[in-house]
């Protein structure tokens, strides 16, 4: 019987362990620094708003681990000893292997800013980071969010539900205007003044002040300007948490290597989750892709290729969901922030011209097959889309069979003849689409009543 052993017990570690114990009789061991059981890193930020607690954030009872024969070791490593298949704890105590999983994890970048080692100057990633964040933002004020991005709009939402005037510093001239095209970058940043956050675009961080006591009293920009601040949090990406393994026989780059397998350089030692690089991304992915179901996905292929299966790692097609306070966004496929300049891709783009809710397509071309989607204030269907992608469907049929993918509650407003109509006003040779639209959207509504 060999020794599994798993290093994080994050959704990437959690997820191979349950699809090894299906499949082996092995013993199996996870070891964390962080917390004794798994809980849903996601949940954090609805824990500081008091929508949940800590309890509600595990998805299983903590005799689950036990009954599933799954030991948990709640300790830190300071060093893998590869040769000898051997962990060193920091308290010195060690553990063997015969099967290594590294899956570690990542953490808040920092820039070298004077001042951020200040108490109250920090990321958002674990469950400690909660806990600092909590004790730092009692009984104050006033906060600053620097970097935009998807963890930086949610510090904003959760210090904002405390009444806590937020400063937010976005280098760029929009919010997350790197990812987003223009449009929707301007509606989720006029979406967040609309929330009374002071938004401050091109605008970068210089470094933190002391406040005389070792905490931070305030932040300074590079234009010269000093604001006030009680708590400075950090949102400028992650990095992988690989410190320690760096100058060892594993090989790294931004990342821990992989091979579509999951496999490291070293025999009998795979990597899984936001730590991984792949050396040849799958189709359409990139290198380094740090997203909750990717590394759920990575747990699950490892497992079977460690028990005997050898199989491909394959995330299919990408997608990806979020909240700007309480728009909802999802994207499917490619769907970068500017066109190609060679011209090869088109985009159709439909904005309510009241509501927060937008969707855009961007397709080939030469043979108008879908690419990629962005949709902001409506639900979709996540295998629709991907299957349209995937098969690569026309714009011309995905617009006629828009009311396949909708996914909002039953007897919202419909807007798929809205959109069908904005098409056809943009390309009026395809009007024979909208009777195929009306026939799919009425019958999607018949199925309601």
């Amino acid at each position: 019987m060999r020794n599994i052993v798993i290093l994080g017990n994050g959704i990437a570690g959690i997820t191979a362990a349950r699809e090894l114990r299906k499949r082996t009789n092995d013993a199996i061991t996870v070891i964390s620094a962080e917390t004794p059981h798994f809980f849903s890193r996601t949940a954090l930020m609805y824990i500081y708003m008091g929508h949940m607690e800590y309890h509600h954030t595990k998805p299983y009872e903590d005799w689950f681990w036990e009954k599933n024969r799954i030991s948990l070791v709640q300790n830190t490593v300071r060093s893998i000893d590869f040769a000898n298949k051997l962990l060193n704890y920091a308290d010195g105590q060690t553990l063997t292997y015969d099967v290594l999983i590294l899956a570690v994890g990542s953490a808040p970048n920092m820039a070298g800013w004077p001042g951020q080692e200040l108490r109250g100057v920090q990321g958002l990633y674990g469950k400690p980071d909660l806990d600092r964040m909590e004790a730092d933002t009692k009984d104050i004020t006033h906060a600053a969010v620097i970097g935009g991005g998807l963890i930086g709009i949610e510090l904003c939402e959760m210090m904002h539900s405390r009444g806590i005037h937020i400063t937010f510093l976005v280098r760029e001239k929009t919010f997350w205007s790197a990812i987003l095209p223009a449009e929707e970058s301007e509606m989720v940043t006029r979406h967040i003044c609309a929330h009374h956050i002071d938004l401050r675009t091109e605008t970068e961080l210089a470094g933190f002040q002391d406040d005389g006591s070792g905490r931070v009293g305030a932040l300074l920009t590079k234009a010269g300007e000093t604001i006030p601040v009680q708590f400075a949090g950090v949102s400028i990406g992650v990095h992988a948490n690989i410190d320690m393994l760096k100058g060892t026989a594993l090989e790294t780059d931004r990342g821990i290597l992989v091979n579509p397998f999951l496999e490291t350089n070293l025999p009998d030692v795979y990597a899984i989750g936001d730590c991984v690089q792949h050396r040849t991304p799958p189709p359409g992915r990139k290198p380094v892709e740090q997203i909750w179901y990717t590394g759920r996905m990575m747990g699950e292929t490892v497992a079977q290729t460690i028990t005997g299966t050898p199989t491909l790692y394959k995330p299919g097609v990408f997608f990806n969901s979020a909240k700007f306070f309480d728009i909802e966004y999802q994207t499917y496929g490619n769907l970068p922030s500017f066109l190609p300049e060679d011209g090869s891709e088109e985009t159709f783009y439909w904005q309510h011209a009241t509501k927060n809710i937008a969707l855009r397509i961007n397709y080939r071309s030469k043979d108008h097959a879908v690419t990629g989607m962005n949709v902001l204030g409506m639900r979709q269907r996540q295998n629709v889309w991907q299957d349209w992608i995937a098969g690569q469907q026309s714009i011309r049929h995905v617009i006629e069979h828009l009311a396949e993918a909708n996914f909002d509650p039953e007897f919202s407003k419909q807007y798929e003849l809205d959109i069908l109509n904005r098409y056809n006003r943009q390309h009026p040779d395809r009007l024979v689409a909208l009777l195929k639209a009306k026939k799919g959207l009425f019958g999607k509504l018949s199925q309601h009543r």
